[in-house]
């Protein structure tokens, strides 16, 4: 499964995130919050806070 993180300015949990997903098995693609568009084939979005 594939995962994007979204990554905003100034959060740090955005990496915390992306390694607890990593751990858990999935694929994590970081995405800029201002991406107009997501990497191709993602199952989850995840928003950190």
């Amino acid at each position: 499964m594939k995962v994007a993180v979204v990554v905003f300015p100034g959060s740090n949990c955005d990496r915390d995130m992306a390694v607890a997903l990593r751990a858990a098995g999935f694929e994590v693609a970081m995405v800029w919050h201002k991406e107009a568009r997501l990497p191709e084939r993602i199952d989850l979005v995840a928003i950190p806070g």
